[in-house]
């Protein structure tokens, strides 16, 4: 028999402990942190050509704070819908093949939203 005191320090049945859930949280506030800049920049970018949005774009500031929550929200994306998989999908079989399916598509969204950053900042 164990305690409850047991079980928690052999980090629960996951043997991950709470690492998910202090990520998940981290990365919330850094998207609650970031969004506001985000805003404006979309609001500098109303109203403009395409010329215009790559100079504002091409900007080295501008472009760090959107790679930053591109990254934040792509992680975000990945951990909740793990979480989700973990505590729904019971086939063990299953939950793997979509596990990995969750991890490449978040990754595809960060890449792809990268290069589209990259791609309207250089004016191409």
């Amino acid at each position: 028999m164990r305690t409850p005191l047991g079980r928690v320090r052999n980090l629960g049945a996951s043997h991950s402990g709470t690492s998910d859930f202090w990520r998940q949280r981290l990365t919330a506030v850094a998207m609650t942190l970031l969004i506001i800049p985000v805003v404006v920049i979309v609001m500098m970018l109303l109203g403009r050509n395409q010329a215009g949005a790559a100079q504002i774009l091409g900007s080295l500031p501008i472009a760090v704070i959107l790679l930053l929550f591109i990254i934040a929200s792509a992680w975000h994306m990945k951990i909740g819908m793990q979480v989700v998989i973990e505590d729904y999908v019971h086939n063990e079989l299953l939950k793997l093949a979509v596990i990995m399916a969750n991890n490449f598509f978040c990754i595809a969204v960060a890449l792809a939203s990268g290069y589209a950053l990259l791609k309207l900042s250089s004016g191409v």
